[in-house]
């Protein structure tokens, strides 16, 4: 049966079963001080906050999305509405700017449903996602675990993970995805705690303030 993040008891519930998963994860758990439960409203709102985000720094990220916000309502059918030279001064790049725009022109005409594929099991919700132009694995898993609760999805291509994972095992290297991925299997049915464990884990042991992140991300 799936398994829905919805408060921070589900967090506490998902490290007590880590920590017995993995041994290793006990000290982790007690370094990496409090685990947030970041959790946004599934739809187009939240899946638009993370494409903006995607390989960009916090600041411009953060600057951009007020620009879309001071627009108007963040939804589908206000979206799809703009004219394209309002969107022009939001300051996303052109393949962003096509990326939000086709999701919104999807959601109204009703060729994609965020809802229902938020309700499906990871694997087939990842699928779906991606299919759609400009969604890649790391928006997509991001998108089910933090708008959709599922507890059991690991970007293993997020740069800061792959970081976290480094420094709480001390590896020589931070390890790549298909790795990384792998590491994580251990980790079953609660991957979406762990990732949150280890971001956690990074922001009190680096002193910064993390969230999932690519590459650009971290300059």
């Amino acid at each position: 049966m799936k398994r829905i993040i919805r408060d921070q008891s589900d967090i506490r519930a998902g490290l007590e079963e880590l920590a017995l998963l993995d041994p290793r994860l006990v000290s982790i758990i007690e370094r990496a001080g409090p685990v947030p439960l970041r959790l946004n409203d599934p739809g187009f709102q939240g899946l638009a906050s993370i494409i903006v985000s995607q390989m960009v720094s916090r600041a411009s990220a953060d600057a951009i999305w007020r620009r879309i916000t001071a627009a108007g309502p963040v939804t589908a059918e206000h979206y799809a509405a703009l004219a394209p030279e309002v969107i022009a001064t939001f300051g996303l790049s052109r393949a962003k700017a096509a990326t939000l725009s086709h999701l919104a022109n999807a959601l109204v005409a009703r060729h994609f449903d965020l809802e229902a594929v938020g309700a499906l099991e990871a694997g087939e919700a990842l699928k779906a996602l991606t299919s759609l132009p400009g969604i890649g694995p790391w928006t997509a898993e991001v998108y089910l675990m933090f708008c959709c609760g599922h507890a059991d999805v690991f970007p293993s291509g997020d740069v800061a993970l792959q970081a976290a994972v480094r420094h709480a095992f001390a590896m020589d290297e931070r390890p790549p995805a298909k790795q990384l991925a792998r590491m994580a299997e251990v980790w079953e049915p609660w991957r979406s705690v762990a990732a949150r464990l280890f971001w956690a884990y990074y922001a009190s042991e680096m002193r910064r303030q993390v969230a999932p992140v690519t590459e650009s991300s971290l300059q």
